[in-house]
């Protein structure tokens, strides 16, 4: 079971407004979350004490909602609370995240789900950019796009036809010849090259450090950030990379910039690393952590730089939710 959650607003508290506002809000959900009269189990109604002419449960039964548990409720007076609204939960037997929806003055409740919202993230290898991306993703019910990825399967494809990632002429042919697409199963990204699922290839050390090379490339990251941007531009979604805030979404409403001691990164790496049955020495990670920061804040293109306007937070002694809980508020401060 699941809940899925709404409100709507009136212009003037009448019998008629109140029908015809309820009748668009219940059907709209019922459409965007693909429901079946059988899914819903209860429909529970709150309303604020300046709408006294009709019950939004009265008006969801004459809109057709028999079969259902039906509850009304009147909220206590907020200060400063947005008026004349009604708010809705939807318990409904369904598999799949639910959609919520927010119509007419009701938007402004949760504008991240009523307008696109575009969170950079960027920072250094290991300084836990990925997982709070996932974790905000996950929070905020939007996509998470791992741009790393894109990168990683460019390498993995020069791996693959056994070329020089140093030869830029080669790389940018190999460019033009191969397909990376992005696709969301369940909520998880899976990468997808020439057709194929390499989502769990591309994690390897080897793949790691070429990534860095490719990247450095023009072709390689004008080619990657043109998909980058194409998918943030129809979507909601959390980005995180080393050029994200600087030069990918210059523009994002929401930059961070994460880090931490390269010790400490080189630690969380050995555990990742560990966790897949990769073994290496603390001082062969330390030597790839130094190795691959050197790479990406000294290549020509897009360098890792803190955009100016991002918010840095150095996470070397905060736990994930405690890093993630300070993005999440900084972000809900703004919407």
């Amino acid at each position: 079971m699941k809940a899925i959650r709404g409100a709507t607003t009136v212009e003037i508290d009448s019998a008629e407004a109140i029908k015809k506002n309820i009748k668009s809000l219940l059907s709209k959900i019922v459409e965007e979350n693909e429901l079946c009269e059988d899914d819903i189990i209860c429909i529970m109604f709150s309303n604020t004490s300046d709408i006294r002419s009709y019950y939004p449960a009265k008006a969801a039964r004459e809109a057709g909602f028999f079969n259902c548990a039906l509850y009304s409720s009147v909220e206590p007076d907020i200060c400063g609370g947005l008026k004349k609204c009604i708010r809705v939960m939807v318990l409904a037997e369904i598999e799949k995240t639910p959609k919520h929806i927010y119509l007419e003055r009701a938007v402004n409740l949760r504008k991240d789900l009523t307008k696109k919202l575009n969170i950079a993230i960027d920072g250094p290898a290991g300084s836990g950019k990925s997982t709070i991306a996932k974790i905000l993703a996950a929070k905020l019910d939007i996509l998470y796009l791992d741009t790393g990825a894109m990168y990683r399967t460019v390498a993995l494809a020069c791996v693959r036809s056994k070329i020089d990632v140093n030869n830029a002429l080669v790389v940018k042919n190999l460019i033009e010849s191969i397909k990376i697409s992005i696709k969301y199963e369940n909520g998880t990204q899976k990468t997808i090259l020439d057709g194929e699922d390499v989502s769990d290839k591309i994690r390897t050390p080897e793949i790691s450090m070429l990534a860095s090379k490719v990247s450095a490339h023009e072709c390689v990251r004008t080619s990657m950030v043109n998909l980058q941007r194409e998918i943030a531009a129809s979507n909601s979604c959390v980005l995180d990379g080393r050029d994200i805030g600087s030069n990918v979404l210059p523009n994002a409403e929401h930059k961070f910039y994460l880090t931490a001691s390269s010790e400490v990164r080189a630690e969380r790496r050995m555990k990742e690393n560990s966790a897949k049955g990769i073994n290496q020495s603390f001082c062969e990670v330390l030597c790839e952590i130094e190795q691959r920061d050197n790479q990406d804040k000294t290549r020509k293109i897009a360098p890792l730089v803190k955009a100016d306007d991002a918010i840095e937070i150095d996470t070397s002694k905060l736990t994930i939710n405690e890093v993630a809980t300070l993005i999440l508020g900084k972000v809900q401060e703004k919407i």
